[in-house]
């Protein structure tokens, strides 16, 4: 089994490439509904993005709740955390909730993909974009094979000591801050936005979506899938365009 959160496609793309290889299943945490219980010999796959160096909540929310049951008293579990630019401590934060609830991390993995945060990031040239696409794959193509041949071990890279992870987090809290989200006047009311938001921020008033939480994942999902990138992150987001992975069709 193994179950993935993505924002932009990157996790979801990962999960599915792993489990066609490993012939494995690969589900969404939203709208996850299984009871996270691995039969004798089944292994399991965590694959999330980092968000300012950590977890995202949405993740940590649902670890926290998920109640993990294997035949197998070790059973093989495996991390992987998509990141841009670094992993901060986010495969550290994911260790210790799986540890909290009895089991053992069997191998803990990073994979360079491409960074949507745009209210930093630039992703209007495509060309950069597909380049950086294909270096993904390659580095896919050997947690892959590392997977399937079961291998155990701490094969990340890039990532931050935890101590500064923390005080970073704490720092960057108000990045989630919903204020710092508009709309402009492309919107066209389509609520696709308020579907696709993963901590119910989103609602409609006037055919037009009205942030009713002070906070959020941030994930910038739904700025993303906007058809008409009507959704903006302060005067940050405009010129940088919008990402979802080409290998990926939808969104769960």
């Amino acid at each position: 089994m193994i179950i993935y959160y993505s924002a932009t496609g990157n996790c979801k793309y990962v999960a599915n490439r792993i489990a066609s290889k490993t012939r494995d299943i690969a589900k969404s945490m939203i709208g996850y509904n299984d009871s996270g219980y691995l039969e004798k010999d089944e292994s399991l796959g965590i694959v999330v993005p980092t968000h300012f160096w950590g977890l995202p909540t949405f993740v940590e929310g649902f670890l926290s709740k998920i109640n993990i049951i294997s035949e197998d008293k070790n059973p093989y579990i495996f991390l992987i955390a998509t990141f841009g630019t670094s992993l901060g401590y986010c495969c550290g934060y994911l260790t210790d909730l799986i540890e909290s609830k009895g089991f053992n991390v069997s191998a803990k993995f990073s994979i360079l993909m491409v960074d949507a945060w745009t209210p930093v990031f630039n992703l209007s040239d495509k060309d950069k974009i597909n380049k950086k696409t294909l270096n993904s794959d390659r580095l896919i193509e050997d947690v892959i094979s590392k997977i399937a041949s079961k291998n155990q071990g701490d094969f990340v890279k890039r990532k931050l000591p935890k101590f500064a992870c923390d005080i970073f987090r704490k720092i960057s809290k108000s990045g989630r801050k919903t204020g710092h989200l508009h709309i402009d006047e492309k919107c066209s009311g389509c609520g696709l936005c308020k579907n696709n938001c993963p901590a119910d921020a989103i609602e409609l008033q006037m055919k037009k979506p009205v942030w009713i939480k002070n906070e959020c994942v941030m994930c910038l999902r739904y700025l993303h899938l906007c058809p008409n990138f009507a959704i903006q992150y302060d005067n940050r987001t405009k010129n940088h365009g919008q990402y979802l992975n080409p290998h990926i069709v939808s969104l769960d």
